[in-house]
């Protein structure tokens, strides 16, 4: 599908590089994709997600928060990251979708969540690795804001994610009631990564998740 690379203006001083996949034939539907504290937005799990939601119709913004664009490693202040988010936000709103979901890996999701429980509107949340605890620290549970998001959820997780334990997700997702959905990648770790003995192409993984997030994202589109 075709994709163009932009600039995203956060303030006068400050912008972001980014990519947008335009769709040849537009769903109505359009996703900001931002990546995790260690990745940036060329992380190919992203890239293959917003080519395979863009094959089906979903116009998808990739982006890097401002810490990648300047070479740094440690991520932005939180409210630094949100302002990046925001701006991106507004560069996919101008592309007039019918329907605007945010999200991302790990930490781009979460900053996402912080966004939407603060009232940032949008048609719903995609999360892909959910950073629910630090890890190896479950008891840190990173999930007081969730309630206050009034958007539908879609947590996308690996059986194996040391960043979010099925176990503590699950009581988090039956307090959220029905705006939480989950696709589980059975095998799959933070990144849905797999051991060799599962017997599966990281493709296949790749097209499982695509698969469950468009679908998902079908089925907002049908209950408006």
């Amino acid at each position: 599908m075709p994709a163009r690379s932009l600039t995203i203006e956060i303030d006068e001083t400050r912008r972001v590089s980014g990519v947008l996949h335009v769709p040849k034939k537009r769903s109505g539907d359009a996703l900001v994709l931002a990546h995790g504290a260690g990745s940036d937005m060329a992380a190919p799990l992203l890239v293959a997600v917003a080519e395979g939601l863009a094959a089906r119709g979903v116009t998808v913004l990739r982006f890097n928060f401002l810490y990648k664009d300047l070479g740094k490693k440690a991520p932005d202040s939180m409210p630094l990251l949100q302002l990046a988010y925001l701006a991106a936000i507004e560069a996919l709103r101008a592309t007039k979708p019918e329907r605007l979901f945010i999200g991302g890996k790990s930490m781009g999701g979460r900053v996402a969540s912080m966004l939407a429980a603060t009232g940032t509107a949008s048609d719903g949340l995609v999360f892909l690795g959910y950073p629910l605890h630090p890890a190896g620290r479950p008891e840190e549970l990173r999930d007081a804001h969730l309630p206050q998001i009034k958007a539908s959820m879609l947590f996308a997780s690996g059986t194996r994610d040391a960043l979010c334990d099925l176990a503590l997700l699950r009581p988090v997702l039956a307090r959220l009631k029905k705006r939480a959905s989950i696709h589980v990648v059975e095998g799959g770790d933070h990144s849905f990564d797999l051991l060799k003995s599962a017997g599966r192409t990281t493709d296949s993984v790749r097209e499982e998740i695509i698969t469950a997030v468009h679908g998902w994202m079908a089925d907002r589109a049908k209950k408006r």
